[in-house]
C-alpha cells in the first residue's frame, strides 16, 4: 500500500487514532456475521446485504455531499470492475465463508497472511530482490500460522475453512497489489462506493438474496449477555464495520505512512479475536495465541520491508482501506 505522511506532529497522532478505530470497526464484522447465522442468514447472504447496503449508503451520501467523488475517469472502468471483484467481493466472500467454519480470530489470522503473498508476487513475478527483514517476516509469520492451525496435531481445524481463509488472504493480497495502481484521478471514497456496489452485483448469483428470509432480522439474538433483534448486528455490520471502518481507514491513510498504517491495520485480527471472545465466548489456546502474535509480527515485518519511504505531503491522496 502507499500513502503519504503528514508534516506535523498532531496529524500522525490523529491518523493513528483513526487507524485504530478502523481496525476495531472491521474486526467486529466476523462476530456480527456469526450472530446472523444463528437466525438462518448464511454467510454469503450476510456478505451481500452488507455490501449492497453499505454501497447504497456511501453512494447516496457521496451524491449529496461530494458528487465529484463518484466520477469514474475515462479508461478506468476496467480497473473499477477488477477492484470490485478481487479487492472487495473476493475477500468478503472467502472470509465470511471461512468464519462459518472457523473461529473468527483464526479466520482473521489466515487472511492476514496476505502480506506474505504480496512478497512472493513481488519476488517471483516482479523479480524484485527482497530485503532480509522481509524474508525474516515471512518465516516468522509462517511459523506462527503453523502454531495457529496446530499442524502437529493432525490439523484439528476444519480443512475447508483453512482453505477458505487462505483464499481470503489471496484476494486481500490482490487488494494491496491493485492499490499500487490507484492514481490521482481516482477518488478513493468513490472507488470504495462503486467497489461495494459492484461486489454486490458480482456476488448476486451465489449469495441469492431473493432466498433471504427477511423476517429473520426481527428474530432475537443473544450476545455479551444481551438480547436484541438480528437487525442490530446487521446494522452494526453495515454502518460500523463497513461505512465507518472504510471512512476512518481512508482518513487515517491520508495522515500515516504506509508502514505505520499497515502495521496498525493488523490490529483487526487481534480486535476480531477479542470481540469474538466478548460476543461469542470464542477462545484460543495458549499455543494459538502465541502463534497469533508470531503471525502479526511477521506480517508487520513484511509490510515494513516493502513499504516505500513516505514523501513530503502537499496534497495527499490515500488509497482505500482494508476489505472487511
Amino acid at each position: 500500500m502507499t500513502s503519504r505522511s503528514s508534516g506535523t506532529t498532531a496529524m500522525p497522532l490523529k491518523g493513528l487514532i483513526l487507524a485504530v478505530v478502523s481496525a476495531c470497526a472491521f474486526g467486529a464484522s466476523g462476530s456480527m456475521a456469526k450472530l446472523l447465522s444463528g437466525v438462518g442468514v448464511t454467510s454469503l447472504q450476510a456478505v451481500w446485504v452488507r455490501l449492497a447496503a453499505a454501497g447504497l449508503v456511501m453512494i447516496v451520501g457521496l451524491a449529496v455531499l461530494r458528487p465529484k467523488a463518484l466520477r469514474v475517469p475515462a479508461g478506468r472502468g476496467r480497473f473499477f470492475a477488477l477492484y470490485s471483484v478481487v479487492a472487495v467481493a473476493g475477500p468478503q466472500a472467502f472470509y465470511f465463508a471461512a468464519v462459518s467454519r472457523l473461529p473468527v480470530g483464526i479466520a482473521l489470522l489466515l487472511e492476514y497472511t496476505s502480506p506474505l503473498i504480496v512478497l512472493l508476487w513481488v519476488r517471483l513475478v516482479r523479480r524484485v530482490r527482497l530485503p532480509r527483514v522481509a524474508v525474516i517476516g515471512a518465516i516468522t509469520a509462517m511459523a506462527g500460522l503453523a502454531a495457529v492451525v496446530e499442524v502437529w496435531d493432525g490439523l484439528q481445524l476444519d480443512a475447508l475453512g483453512v482453505l477458505l481463509g487462505l483464499g481470503a488472504a489471496t484476494c486481500a493480497a490482490g487488494y494491496f497489489l491493485l492499490s499500487d495502481s490507484v492514481q490521482d484521478d481516482v477518488d478513493p471514497l468513490g472507488l470504495i462506493a462503486w467497489g461495494l456496489a459492484g461486489a454486490s452485483l458480482v456476488l448476486l448469483p451465489i449469495s441469492r438474496p431473493w432466498q433471504i428470509d427477511w423476517t429473520a432480522f426481527g428474530d432475537p439474538v443473544t450476545f455479551a449477555g444481551l438480547t436484541a433483534p438480528a437487525a442490530v448486528p446487521l446494522a452494526w455490520m453495515v454502518l460500523i464495520s463497513t461505512v465507518l471502518a472504510f471512512a476512518t481507514g481512508v482518513a487515517a491513510l491520508r495522515l500515516l505512512s504506509a508502514a505505520v498504517g499497515a502495521t496498525v491495520a493488523t490490529l483487526e485480527a487481534i480486535m476480531g479475536a477479542l470481540i469474538a471472545w466478548i460476543v461469542l465466548a470464542e477462545t484460543l489456546s495458549p499455543t494459538q495465541i502465541a502463534g497469533a502474535l508470531l503471525v502479526l509480527t511477521g506480517a508487520a515485518l513484511a509490510q515494513r520491508a516493502t513499504a516505500p519511504a513516505p514523501a513530503p505531503a502537499q496534497d495527499p491522496h490515500p488509497e482505500p482501506a482494508p476489505t472487511h
